[in-house]
C-alpha cells in the first residue's frame, strides 16, 4: 500500500517534472494575454477573423515552445483528457492544472495592467449570446473542445510520423473560434475563462466554460482511444502511467534482455 504513494514522488522529485510545469504556466499566459489581446473594447473594434487568426498563432506559437519541455497541453481540459488517455500520471495532471489556471490568471493580469482604462472593458470574459440558453452554451462548448482535442490526440499519436501539431493545434483553435465566437466568445479552455473572471470578478457563468470543455474532453479522449484508435495498453501499464512509475524504455530493454538469451543460430550450428 505504501508503494504508490512511493512511485508517485518519484515524478515530483525529477527537475524535468518542475521545468514542465512551468512551462505550462507559461505557455498559457502567453495565450491568455494575446487571445484576450484581440478582443478588447479599442475604438476599431476587431473582427470575429482577426480575433481567430490571434487566438490560432497564439496557440502554435505555445505549442512550438513547450512541445518537448511539456507536451504544450495550455488547457486543463487537453491535460484531463490525456490522464483519461493514459497519457500522463494523476500527479502531473493535478499539477499542470494548478499551473494553467494561474498562468490563466498571469496573462489577464498582466494584460490588465497594460491596457488603458477605457479599453479593458471586460477584459474579453467568456459571455452567453442572450439569444440562446446556458443548455446550448454548454452543448456549444462540449463540440468546440471536442474537436480541439480530437485535434490534440491525433497530432501528438506516436504512429504518426508526418504534420506540425503547432500547426494543427493552432488551425483547431481558429475554426473553433470562428464558430464559437458567436455563442460563447468560444473558451474550449477553463484557463482562458479562469484568468479574466479573477481579474474582473465576474464569474457569474463560469461553470459553463468548465462543463463543457470538460465533458467534451472526455469524450474525445472515450472516442480517440477505445473507438476511432483502439488503445490496446494492458492494465497494469495504464496503472504504472496513472502513478507516475511507467519507464517508455522499460519494454525495449526487457526485448533487448531477451534477444541476448537466444543463443544465436550460427553458434548453435557449430556445436552441433
Amino acid at each position: 500500500a505504501e508503494a504508490v504513494p512511493n512511485q508517485m514522488c518519484n515524478e515530483l522529485l525529477s527537475i524535468a517534472f518542475y521545468r514542465a510545469v512551468f512551462t505550462e504556466l507559461l505557455i498559457t499566459a502567453i495565450y491568455v494575454f494575446f487571445g484576450l489581446g484581440s478582443v478588447l473594447d479599442w475604438p476599431e473594434t476587431p473582427s470575429i477573423l482577426q480575433t481567430s487568426i490571434t487566438f490560432n498563432l497564439a496557440a502554435a506559437i505555445a505549442v512550438q515552445i513547450a512541445w518537448q519541455a511539456s507536451g504544450a497541453h495550455i488547457n486543463p481540459a487537453v491535460t484531463v483528457a490525456f490522464l483519461l488517455g493514459s497519457r500522463v500520471s494523476l500527479v502531473r495532471t493535478v499539477c499542470y492544472v494548478v499551473a494553467q489556471l494561474a498562468g490563466g490568471i498571469v496573462g489577464a493580469a498582466i494584460l490588465y495592467a497594460v491596457t488603458p482604462g477605457n479599453v479593458r472593458g471586460n477584459m474579453g470574459i467568456n459571455k452567453v449570446n442572450i439569444d440562446i440558453s446556458s443548455g446550448q452554451a454548454v452543448a456549444v462548448e462540449l463540440i468546440l473542445t471536442l474537436q480541439l482535442v480530437l485535434c490534440y490526440f491525433a497530432s501528438t499519436d506516436t504512429q504518426r510520423s508526418t504534420g506540425s501539431p503547432a500547426v494543427i493545434i493552432g488551425i483547431s483553435v481558429a475554426l473553433g473560434h470562428l464558430v464559437g465566437h458567436y455563442y460563447t466568445r468560444c473558451s474550449m479552455n477553463p484557463a482562458r475563462s479562469f484568468g479574466p473572471a479573477v481579474i474582473t470578478g465576474d464569474f457569474l457563468q463560469q461553470w459553463i466554460f468548465w462543463v463543457g470543455p470538460l465533458i467534451g474532453a472526455v469524450l474525445a479522449s472515450v472516442l480517440y482511444n477505445f473507438v476511432i484508435y483502439y488503445d490496446a495498453k494492458p492494465f497494469s501499464q495504464r496503472l504504472s502511467i496513472l502513478k507516475g512509475s511507467y519507464d517508455e524504455e522499460e519494454p525495449e530493454r526487457k526485448e533487448e534482455n531477451a534477444q541476448k538469451e537466444v543463443l544465436p543460430l550460427p553458434s548453435l550450428v557449430h556445436r552441433l
